[in-house]
């Protein structure tokens, strides 16, 4: 049921990213226009949807369902970075492989998908995901993409969507909701977090070259792996720690894990990839290609874990 739930609404997401591609198409805007609206999702409307998750009444419940998602997207992670190493030494993936294999664009995706498929109250399991994602992708991607050791302390504590986890998980623990009129404002931000993140898209693939994506053999193998060998080993680990979590919910809980890790390759790998001359048109088609395929291989992999 969850799982055709979820194809249903990737299908209403890729109708408004159809919206965007189609805006593009008959020349009304540019594709590099969407860059507005990146700025946009992530300057506002992601920290808006960050701390609106957060508003919600203590418990021990969510407290622990919270800490729980924070160690499965550690593990996770974990499990990625081995898988990684492993392909690497086979296949002898390169930088940008190796990230895009990594990471995921759940920053744009599982937070709509989350609210449309189980409610706004189970957001705030999705923002452990990112809280984890975002440390290592500023961390240890930005590193591999860069190829040189170090850690840019300044991106990462600078970083507007790291800081509204932090206000959110102080406003949770101290148990403090935000004023009436802010809490609509940011509430009311936060409900279009869906539309745009998908527009934004839409305008950014009204501008590839579908045929330099689809030509080239080898992303035919990193698309494999990233959408379906490596959600594969998460899901059979989400299944054996959702069997044994003595937490309220964990299979839900847990299933949320899941959806952050099987959507498309982060689209921060595409900017990182641009700024330090890493194959950018590479690490796009990897984007574009695994978010084409998603609207199959996603609800395929949440059917096979609610087995």
């Amino acid at each position: 049921m969850i799982a055709l739930l979820l194809a249903e609404q990737i299908g209403v997401l890729f109708l408004m990213m159809a919206g965007g591609f189609v805006l593009v198409k008959t020349g009304l805007v540019k594709s590099e226009e969407s860059r507005t609206l990146s700025m946009v999702s992530i300057y506002l409307i992601l920290p808006c949807v960050t701390i609106h998750a957060f508003q919600v009444e203590y418990s021990d419940e969510i407290r622990n369902g919270f800490l729980l998602g924070i160690f499965a997207a550690v593990a996770i992670h974990l499990i990625l970075f081995l898988l990684s190493w492993i392909f690497g030494r086979l296949l002898h993936l390169e930088a940008v492989e190796k990230a895009s294999l990594i990471y995921s664009n759940a920053g744009n995706l599982i937070l709509p998908l989350v609210t449309a498929v189980l409610g706004p109250e189970w957001e705030i399991y999705a923002t452990s995901f990112l809280c984890v994602q975002m440390i290592l992708i500023w961390t240890h991607g930005q590193s591999l993409m860069r190829g040189q050791a170090g850690i840019n302390w300044k991106k990462i504590l600078l970083n507007l969507n790291l800081i509204a986890i932090a206000v959110g998980l102080i406003l949770f623990f101290a148990r403090i909701r935000l004023p009436e009129l802010l809490g609509d404002a940011v509430g009311s931000m936060a409900s279009t977090i869906g539309p745009v993140s998908m527009v934004m898209i839409g305008m950014l693939l009204g501008s590839v070259k579908w045929k330099s994506v689809f030509s080239g053999q080898r992303i035919y193998l990193i698309v494999a792996l990233k959408m379906l060998v490596f959600p594969t080993a998460a899901l059979v680990f989400l299944k054996l720690l959702a069997s044994v979590a003595p937490v309220a919910d964990a299979q839900t809980i847990l299933l949320i894990s899941l959806l952050a890790v099987i959507t498309p390759s982060a689209s921060t790998i595409t900017q990182m990839a641009q700024l330090y001359n890493r194959n950018a048109a590479y690490a796009s088609a990897i984007n574009v290609f695994t978010t084409v395929v998603c609207i199959v291989t996603m609800p395929l992999m949440v059917l096979l874990y609610t087995l």
